[in-house]
């Protein structure tokens, strides 16, 4: 029974790296231009969003300090 655990091991490392690279193959890559927008995109709302929770954190550290 130890030896067939142990084919049994090895066989599925092939299959994985086989199904790994099938799937691979199915993958569809943006083209750059919509990759350069997405990216602009995430970094625009990134900046946008650093900006409210900066604004956010000032609001909130002013109103503690008039409290305590």
């Amino acid at each position: 029974m130890g030896d067939t655990a142990n084919t049994l091991e090895k066989a599925p490392k092939k299959s994985w790296f086989k199904g790994l690279k099938s799937e691979f193959k199915k993958i569809i890559w943006p083209d750059k231009e919509s990759l350069a927008k997405q990216t602009v995109a995430v970094v625009v709302i990134s900046t946008i969003l650093a900006v409210v929770i900066g604004i956010v954190d000032q609001i909130i550290k002013f109103g503690i300090s008039i409290i305590l």
